[in-house]
C-alpha cells in the first residue's frame, strides 16, 4: 500500500526538479532516449577520429578542416532537396540511415587497410566524422525545437541536453574501456547499432508530439517544408538575428578549434603510443561530460529562468575571456586541458540548449534549412579560420601563446553578441505571443 505514494511522491519531485508540465513527460522521455543514442553513437567514433588525426600529422589538419567545410557545403544542398520534398517523418530517418550505410564502409575499410592506405581512411574518417556529428545533432535539435515551443525549451532544453551528456559518457567510457583490446572496426559497429537505436526513438517522438500543441502537431508532421533548395543560405544572410546566430557559433568555433590545436599537440608530444592517444582523448571527453551532467540536470534551466537567454549565453564568452587572459600570462599544459574541459561544459551544459531557444521564435523552414546551414557549414568556417589562423601563428614561431592573446577580443565581441542575441529573442517571442493571443480572442462586431 506504500509503494504508491512513494512512487507518486519520486513523480512530484522529479517534476519540480525539471518543471515538467502535464502532457510533457512521454516527449521528453523519447527526447532523451534519442539523444542519447545519438550522442552514445558519436562519441564511440569521436576518440577514434581525433587519434586519426594526430596519426596524420598535426601539419595535416588545417586541411582536413578545409576538407570537411567542403563537405558540409556539399551535403547541406541535397539535405535541403530532402527538407522540401520530404516530410519530417521519412527525410530525418533518410538522413541517419545514409550515415549509418557511412559507419559500415569505414567499418570494412579499416578492417583491412594497412600502410599508407590505413592513413588516408584515417583522414577521410577524420573528415566525415565532423560533417557527422554537426549534421546529427542539429537535426535532432531542429525536431525538437519544431516540438516545443519557447517557454517549455526554457525550461527543457537543460533536462532533454542532460540526455545528450549521458550518451555520450557512455560512449566515451565504451571506447576508453575497450580501445586497447577491440578492434576499431568493432567499436565502429556498435555506433552503427546506437545510431539505429536513434531512429527508433525519433519515430516515437513523432507519435506523441501532437499533445504538446493546441492545433495537433499530426497535421504538420506529414507535410513538407517546401521552399527552395537555397532558402537556408539565402534566409540566414537577409535576416539580422540569424546573422547574429551564425555570428555567436563562428565566434565559439574559431576560439574552440584554437584550444582544439592545442589539445591535440599535448597527445602527440605526451602519448606516443595509439591506443594511449584514443585512451586520452576519451577520457578528456568522460571529464568534460561528467562536469556538464550535474549542470544540465540541476542548474541550466534554473538560470535560464533567472537570467534570461541573453546573460546565460554571455556567461561562456564571459568564462573564455577569462581563461584565454589566464593561458596567456601563464602557458602550461595543465591550463590548457582545465580551460578545455571547462570551455567544452559549458557550453554542452549551458550555451547549447539555451542556443536552440534562440531558434523556437523562427519561421518552420528556418529551423530547418536556416539552421542545418548555420550548425554546419558557419560552425566549419569557424573551424577553418581558427585552423588557419592558429597555423599561422605557429609558423611565425608565436604558437598558442599568441592564439590565446588573439582569442580574448574575439570573445569580448562574442559576449556583447550574445547580449545582442537575447534581447532580439524577447523581442521576437513578444511579438509572438501578442499575435497568438490576438489570434484566439473572438471577433467582434
Amino acid at each position: 500500500m506504500s509503494e504508491a505514494p512513494a512512487s507518486s511522491s519520486i513523480s512530484n519531485r522529479l517534476a519540480r526538479l525539471i518543471d515538467v508540465r502535464p502532457g510533457e513527460g512521454p516527449a521528453l522521455a523519447w527526447s532523451w532516449a534519442y539523444i542519447f543514442a545519438l550522442l552514445a553513437s558519436y562519441y564511440v567514433l569521436r576518440p577514434i577520429r581525433d587519434q586519426m588525426g594526430v596519426a596524420g600529422g598535426l601539419e595535416n589538419l588545417p586541411w582536413l578542416f578545409l576538407a570537411t567545410l567542403a563537405g558540409m557545403l556539399a551535403l547541406n544542398l541535397p539535405f535541403a532537396w530532402l527538407v522540401k520534398r520530404l516530410p519530417r517523418a521519412r527525410f530525418v530517418p533518410l538522413t541517419y540511415r545514409f550515415f549509418i550505410l557511412n559507419i559500415l564502409i569505414f567499418a570494412g575499410l579499416i578492417a583491412v587497410a594497412e600502410g599508407e592506405t590505413a592513413v588516408w581512411v584515417g583522414r577521410a574518417f577524420f573528415v566525415w566524422l565532423s560533417i557527422f556529428n554537426l549534421f546529427v545533432v542539429s537535426i535532432f535539435w531542429a525536431t525538437v525545437v519544431d516540438v516545443f515551443s519557447t517557454d517549455q525549451g526554457k525550461r527543457l532544453f537543460g533536462f532533454i541536453a542532460a540526455g545528450a551528456t549521458l550518451g555520450a559518457i557512455c560512449g566515451s567510457a565504451v571506447t576508453a574501456t575497450l580501445a586497447r583490446d577491440v578492434p576499431t572496426w568493432a567499436l565502429l559497429l556498435t555506433a552503427a547499432v546506437l545510431l539505429e537505436a536513434a531512429v527508433f526513438a525519433m519515430r516515437g517522438l513523432a507519435r506523441l508530439i501532437g499533445r504538446l500543441h493546441e492545433v495537433p502537431e499530426e497535421s504538420r508532421a506529414g507535410e513538407t517544408i517546401g521552399g527552395d533548395v537555397l532558402a537556408g543560405v539565402r534566409r540566414t544572410f537577409a535576416s539580422p538575428y540569424l546573422l547574429n546566430i551564425a555570428g555567436f557559433l563562428a565566434l565559439f568555433s574559431v576560439t574552440a578549434t584554437f584550444l582544439y590545436f592545442e589539445q591535440a599537440g599535448i597527445a602527440k608530444r605526451s602519448f606516443p603510443d595509439r591506443g594511449a592517444q584514443t585512451a586520452f582523448f576519451a577520457s578528456v571527453d568522460l571529464a568534460v561530460n561528467a562536469l556538464t551532467l550535474g549542470v544540465q540536470l540541476f542548474l541550466t534551466g534554473r538560470i535560464t529562468r533567472w537570467l534570461g537567454v541573453g546573460v546565460t549565453l554571455a556567461l561562456l564568452p564571459a568564462a573564455s575571456i577569462v581563461g584565454f587572459a589566464a593561458l596567456a600570462l601563464s602557458p602550461s599544459v595543465a591550463s590548457v586541458v582545465v580551460i578545455y574541459v571547462l570551455r567544452r561544459a559549458g557550453n554542452f551544459a549551458i550555451a547549447r540548449p539555451v542556443r536552440e531557444v534562440l531558434f523556437t521564435v523562427v519561421p518552420r523552414e528556418d529551423r530547418y534549412k536556416a539552421k542545418s546551414f548555420i550548425d554546419t557549414v558557419v560552425y566549419r568556417l569557424g573551424d577553418q579560420v581558427g585552423a588557419w589562423s592558429y597555423t599561422g601563428l605557429s609558423a611565425l614561431g608565436f604558437g598558442g601563446h599568441a592564439a590565446a592573446v588573439v582569442a580574448v577580443p574575439l570573445s569580448a565581441a562574442w559576449l556583447l553578441n550574445a547580449l545582442w542575441l537575447g534581447r532580439a529573442q524577447a523581442r521576437r517571442q513578444a511579438v509572438a505571443q501578442q499575435d497568438s493571443s490576438a489570434s484566439l480572442s473572438p471577433r467582434t462586431a
